[in-house]
C-alpha cells in the first residue's frame, strides 16, 4: 500500500504543481497514512490480502459512460471466478453497478439511476476538475471521468471505499481520477480549485447542513456548478425535519429539509441560480440486497405494513437533487 500511495502522490506533485491545489500536497502524504492506517482499522490487511489476490488480466476495452463501469478482455472461467472471489473479500458494494471481464458487481444502489436523473443538469464536464465529495466506491466518480471530466478527486472517510476504488483502478489504469480517505473537512479550506463540485448523500450526516454548502461553495472557482444530493421531506420554504431518533435506521441523519427551504440555504451562503432538478422516491428496486451487500437495505427500513413510512413511523426516503452556481 505505502508503494501504491507514493506512486499517486509522485503523480499529483507533477499534476498539481502550479496549480490551486498544490497547497495540498503539503498535508496530503500524512492524511493517506491516516487514512489508511491498520492501527485505525482493523480490517485494512484483509482487505489488502483481497486486492493482492487480482489477477493479470489484459483489457480489450473500458467502459467508463455505460450503466455498468468496467472493462472487458477475455479470460478463462477460472480466472474469472479468481476475480469475483477477490472482489467478495471487498464486500460490501455499495455503489455501482460494475462489470470486470463479465463479472457483474451488483451493488446495492443502482447508482446508475442517480446519474441518469442529473445528467442533463450538469454543466459540460470537459475540461472541467471536479471533486466528488462522498464518492463512495468512486461509481460517480467514474462517470464523471467517462463525461470527459479533465481530472476527478473524490474523497470518502470510508478506506474499504477507497479500496474498492483500487480494485476497479487495478485494470482501468486512468491517471487522472483519484480517491481519498477524507472528509471535505480535512480539506484545505478556500482552496477555489474546482470547477465542478457534487456531494451527493451527504447533507443529511451533517449537524450544520449550512456549513457543509460553505465548505462546499469553498471548493469552487468563480461560477462553478454545484450538484447537491440529499435527502429530503415535503413541506414549503421553511419546512424542516429533525428526527427524534434514528431515520431508517440510520443513527446519523441530523435534518431533512424540504426541496424549496434547501434552495434558500444555497441562496443563504451565497450561491446563484439555485435550482431544483429532480425529486424522486427511492425504490426498493434501487436500493436493495444483492449477492454483493448481504446486510439490510431499504426494504427492512422501512415500515413492514406501510412502505411510506420508514421504520420509526417517518416520512419514507425522497430525495432531490439541486444545482447552483458559486460566486
Amino acid at each position: 500500500m505505502r508503494e501504491l500511495i507514493a506512486q499517486e502522490l509522485e503523480q499529483l506533485r507533477g499534476r498539481w504543481e502550479g496549480t490551486p491545489l498544490e497547497p495540498w500536497l503539503a498535508v496530503l502524504p500524512t492524511q493517506l497514512a491516516q487514512g489508511f492506517s491498520s492501527a485505525r482499522y482493523g480490517d485494512i490487511p484483509r482487505w489488502l490480502q483481497a486486492l493482492s489476490t487480482l489477477p493479470k488480466l489484459k483489457v480489450d476495452a473500458i467502459t467508463m459512460s455505460t450503466d455498468r463501469v468496467g472493462c472487458t478482455g477475455a479470460v478463462t472461467n477460472s480466472e474469472r471466478d479468481q476475480l469475483t472471489a477477490a472482489l467478495q473479500g471487498l464486500h460490501p458494494w455499495r455503489k455501482g453497478p460494475f462489470e470486470l471481464f463479465g463479472c457483474h458487481v451488483d451493488t446495492e444502489w443502482r447508482s446508475d439511476w442517480k446519474w441518469n436523473r442529473l445528467e442533463g443538469a450538469l454543466e459540460d464536464l470537459a475540461q472541467r476538475r471536479v471533486l466528488d465529495v462522498g464518492c463512495g466506491s468512486g461509481y460517480h466518480s467514474w462517470r464523471m471521468l467517462g463525461a470527459n471530466a479533465e481530472e476527478v478527486i473524490g474523497i470518502d472517510p470510508s478506506p474499504l471505499s477507497n479500496l474498492q476504488f483500487r480494485a476497479v483502478q487495478h485494470y482501468l489504469q486512468q491517471p487522472n481520477i483519484n480517491i481519498f480517505p477524507l472528509t471535505l473537512e480535512q480539506m484545505p479550506s478556500q482552496l477555489r480549485a474546482f470547477d465542478t463540485t457534487f456531494s451527493m448523500g451527504v447533507l443529511y450526516h451533517r449537524r450544520s447542513p449550512l456549513d457543509h454548502l460553505i465548505d462546499l461553495r469553498n471548493t469552487l472557482r468563480p461560477g462553478g456548478q454545484l450538484i447537491l444530493e440529499t435527502l429530503v421531506v415535503e413541506g414549503g420554504p421553511n419546512t424542516v425535519f429533525v428526527p427524534p431518533n434514528r431515520y431508517a435506521k440510520m443513527g446519523n441523519v441530523w435534518c431533512l429539509p424540504s426541496p424549496v427551504t434547501l434552495r434558500g440555504w444555497l441562496e443563504k451562503v451565497g450561491f446563484k441560480n439555485a435550482d431544483i432538478v429532480d425529486i424522486n422516491t427511492t425504490t426498493t428496486n434501487e436500493q436493495r440486497t444483492t449477492p454483493w451487500m448481504t446486510f439490510h437495505s431499504l426494504e427492512q427500513f422501512l415500515d413492514n405494513s406501510d412502505p411510506s413510512l420508514t421504520a420509526e413511523g417517518h416520512p419514507a426516503p425522497i430525495r432531490a437533487i439541486l444545482t447552483a452556481n458559486a460566486p
